[in-house]
């Protein structure tokens, strides 16, 4: 399909710019966390909506909660609903914009047709299924994350959250780019000239995340740096 190679990097400019591009392309899916902020938290505080906890408040046998009352269900599906919509945004704004050229826009249904399992109701259904999908995934690793952190006796205080960067960055990191691999391999954001510019995301993913959360928590939005 591409008469020159997709993501060429000669260098380390060429490296870095396929980083980005990685970037780009999970970014829908990286953002699952905002979206389970708007509608876990944000979204219900607004409207006086209980949120429905995912443990319904029960303890480990550590004594610890099992995660606490920051994941909840409607902050769970919220996030992947989030992340779809986000996918079809990403369409929309780069349709069949292919690299090289277009790096680091790169629409994330390139490749996708409708022989592929999450083809429903065409192309627009396709992205959102994709986005929903790794959305699901961040949202169940960073829950993992959370039961983890709880295991470590650190816990929500309040509004304010653990400090744990690790536990709160690499485990919805990890199980995005799992479910990449399992439900979509074949498609652009997992191409084979990709590995090593995923893995190197994967290492700078708590960097990102802490200089996202910084911004949040200067907009106002979160009640901590962190």
């Amino acid at each position: 399909m591409f008469v020159t190679p997709p993501f060429p990097a000669p260098d380390t400019a060429g490296f870095v710019l396929n980083i980005l591009t990685v970037l780009m392309m999970y970014g829908p899916f990286y953002l699952a966390n905002t979206g389970a902020m708007l509608f876990g938290k944000w979204i219900p505080d607004k409207i006086g909506f209980r949120s429905v906890v995912i443990d319904g408040g029960r303890d480990w046998s550590d004594g610890y909660r099992i995660l606490g009352d920051g994941k909840t269900w409607n902050g769970l599906f919220g996030g992947a609903v989030f992340s779809g919509l986000l996918t079809i945004l990403a369409h929309y704004a780069w349709d069949s914009r292919s690299p090289p050229d277009a790096r680091p826009f790169v629409d994330p249904i390139l490749l996708s047709d409708s022989s592929d399992w999450f083809w429903f109701g065409g192309e627009w259904g396709a992205a959102f299924m994709m986005g929903f999908t790794l959305g699901l995934a961040c949202m169940l690793g960073d829950s993992v994350g959370s039961f983890f952190k709880r295991r470590r006796g650190l816990k929500r205080e309040g509004d304010e959250s653990s400090k744990a960067p690790l536990l709160d960055t690499v485990t919805f990191a990890l199980s995005i780019f799992l479910f990449a691999f399992l439900f979509f391999e074949g498609q652009i954001f997992t191409h084979e000239q990709l590995h090593g510019e995923i893995i190197a995301l994967l290492v700078l993913t708590p960097i990102i995340h802490r200089l996202f959360n910084v911004i949040g928590y200067r907009l106002g939005l979160k009640s901590v740096p962190y």
